[in-house]
This record gives structure tokens, sequence and C-alpha cells, in this order.
């Protein structure tokens, strides 16, 4: 795919309010997102749901995050105003966690789930435009470790505070609280100065003086995109392999752990959040100065060395000390997934769409990930299962190795300021 010039050109710096107020957009937002996931399973079967009806809603809502994804992309290109998008996301999310909490009827979460699920194809890629907007893509890399570091945070201040309100008042006051972070959410959104985000390159469209923007790439020239294909062929092999990691470790402890296991598995989603946290910024860094694909297959191998020391251990400490690699994993890919997407469709105006085509093929891989192994494990072994996601991992990195190239731009200068 021809690259055009670059959207770095334009003479545009941010303010430091807007980029303090971007900042909090993804503390607040991971916090309140984190009120979902385990939760919704914990508070409805409180509420005496059976195990079928919790698996249907979480299931569908599933899906309905699947197939936002390109749909918001497209939104999200075809938007002059991301922060809007943000904010009727987070608006969404809330409406979601007052109606879970207050009416957990079946018809009503139903609805609720489906709503939340769909602000996935939205909200996410958003951040990553006004990011781009903002700084430029020279300045993408760190500008996407300090996200994730604030999301990070978000995760882990949130997730502490909502175990402790489940503890002391009961699991509906998790999604008071967690639609009560709307409010700072958008407090802080209103710090970006609208007229700091460049539309044009919000969306990776060339430089242009002339009052029409120049015309967008194809759509379908995203396929003949081939480095595009690849690193999407690899963030689903990616998620295929980790996305039971976690379910399944938790099966096996809960069976040798008992009323513990809440515990260990409480530690072993934090400690890759602390580590996250303290990386990003690392990791955006070094993917300016090393480049995309030596962080890239660092954050793949980590996975693969993972799964195999998750096979040949379920000493619970351990298994919180091989966690640490999980951190590595996500701080590099969550750095470099919507990096690699704006070098990608650099000059394109299509930067949007492409990330939903890659977050469907990673949401498809996830999805299909736990039933897959959970089969494996059922007749094989944990072991075998744990032997079998090492192999789709180690996959991916002889993939990212032989057929994924470098996409940092070869010219590219870095901005002084984030």
């Amino acid at each position: 795919m021809a690259i055009t010039a670059s959207s770095d050109a334009i003479d545009s710096s941010p303010s430091s309010t807007s980029l303090s107020g971007l900042d909090g957009v993804n503390l607040f937002l991971a916090g309140m997102q984190s009120g979902f996931g385990p939760f919704v399973a914990v508070l409805l079967a409180d509420e005496k749901w059976t195990l079928q009806n919790i698996g249907f809603v979480l299931s569908v809502s599933g899906l309905a995050g699947l197939l936002s994804q390109l749909p918001g992309g497209e939104l999200l290109d075809a938007s002059r105003s991301k922060r809007f998008l943000v904010a009727l996301g987070g608006i969404m999310v809330a409406v979601s966690a007052l109606v879970i909490a207050l009416w957990p009827s079946l018809p009503v979460v139903f609805a609720a789930l489906v709503l939340q699920a769909m602000t996935g194809g939205f909200l996410g890629p958003a951040i990553a435009a006004i990011s781009l907007g903002l700084v430029g893509h020279s300045a993408l890399a760190e500008r996407l470790g300090r996200n994730q570091r604030f999301a990070s945070a978000g995760v882990i201040a949130t997730t502490g505070l909502m175990g402790a309100i489940g503890y002391f008042l009961s699991y509906q006051w998790i999604f008071l609280a967690s639609a009560a972070l709307t409010l700072p959410l958008l407090m802080a959104l209103a710090r970006i100065r609208s007229t700091d985000i460049h539309f044009g390159r919000a969306c990776g469209q060339p430089d242009h003086d002339a009052p029409t923007p120049p015309p967008r790439a194809r759509r379908l020239s995203l396929w003949k995109n081939h480095s595009l294909l690849t690193f999407a062929g690899c963030l689903f092999l990616f998620q295929f392999a980790n996305a039971s990691m976690l379910p399944l470790a938790g099966e096996q402890l809960a069976y040798r752990s008992g009323t513990d296991a809440s515990f260990i598995v409480s530690a072993l989603i934090i400690v890759p959040q602390i580590i996250v946290a303290l990386t990003a910024p690392w990791a955006g860094r070094q993917a300016q100065s090393w480049g995309r694909r030596p962080l890239l297959l660092m954050g793949f191998s980590a996975l693969t060395v993972r799964a195999l020391l998750f096979a040949v251990t379920t000493n619970p400490l351990l298994l919180i000390c091989i966690q640490l690699l999980d951190g590595i994993s996500g701080s590099a890919l969550g750095v470099l997934t919507a990096l690699i997407v704006a070098d990608l469709t650099k000059g394109t105006g299509r930067f949007n769409l492409a990330q939903g085509f890659v977050g469907t093929l990673a949401g498809i891989g996830a999805s299909l990930s736990t039933t897959f192994f959970s089969l494996i494990v059922e007749y094989f072994g944990g072991a075998i299962g744990f032997v079998s996601i090492a192999a789709v991992a180690l996959s991916t990195v002889f993939i990212g190795w032989l057929w994924m190239p470098e996409t940092k731009p070869s010219t590219e200068t870095q901005h002084e300021r984030l």
C-alpha cells in the first residue's frame, strides 16, 4: 500500500492540558471497564442465575463486541469529534452498569451487556485515534506507552477497590461505583481541546493544504496490504493462545486450593498490570529506538515461555511469578497494536478501519480459545493443554520472524513533547 506524505509535517503542538486530560481519560475509562468481566458473572451467580443463562448473556455480549469492531472503525474515520464518541461510549458503559446493578433480570441484563460490549468497537480505538491526532505519528509510540501506564494504573486501583466494595457492601455496589467513574471521565475528556486534535492525522490521512482533504484509500485496499494481514494473523494466533491461559489456570487452582483460589487468581490478574504500568513507557521508547519488530517478537516469545512454565507447575507462588511474563506481553502488544496499524496505514485515511479489522480477528481468536483448549485439557490433561497453547504461541513467533517486516518509517524523527 502506497504511503504518502507524513501528517506529522502539520505544525500543531498539543497543549499540556490536552495531554494531561488524555492521561485522565485512560485512567478512568480503564477503571470503569474493569467493573465488568468476572464481576458480572459473580453478581449474576449471586442473583441465583443458572450457569446456562450466565454463559448465554456473556457469549452474546462477546459476539456484539466482535460485530462492532469494523463499524466502529468506519465511524471513527468519518467522525470529526472523537471526544464525543468517547463521551458517548462512557455514558453507555455507565448506563449498562446501572441497569445491571438495579435490574438484574435476564432481558434487561442481556440488553445492558450488549450495549456495553458495543462500545468495544470504538472506545479503545478512539483513544488511539485521539492520541495520533494530538501528537502525530512520530511521537505516537511514547504516547501509547503512556496511555498503557495510566490504563493499567486504573485497572489496578479499581480492581482492588471494587473487590473491597463487593466484600464489605454488595456486588451491586461494584457496578454503581463503575457508573460513578463517568463523572471524572467526562471531566478529564473536557480537558482535551478539540482544536489540538488534527482530524486528518487522527485517521491516518496525508498532509493537505486544500479545503477538501484528499480521497481516502479504498476500503478493499486493506486486503492487499500483506503486512497488515500478517500482523492481523499474528494477533489472531496470539489471542487464541493467550485468552484461555488464566481461565484454565484458575480452574486448576480451584480444584487444588479451594477457597484460596480467588485470592490467587486476583494476584494473577493484578501482577501483570503492575508490570505493564511500570514498563509500558519504556516499551514505547524502545519501539521508537529499536523499531517495532524486536519488541513484537519479545511479546510473542514471552507468551510461549509462560505457557510452557504453566505446563510444569501448579505452585501458586510460582504461577504468580510466571505471570510477570504476561506483563511483558501486555506492555509490548498494548503499545504496538495501534502503533503498527498506524505505520501500515499512514497516508491512507483508514487507520481506524484497520484497527477494527485487526481487533475483529483478535477477538475471534480470543472467543475460540477457551472452548478449544478446554476440550484439550478435558481429554488430555492440563499439562498437554498448556503445551498446546505454547505451540500456538511459538507459531506466532515464527510467523512474525519470517514474514512480519519492520514497520517503523526510516525517516521518522521523535517529537520533543508527549
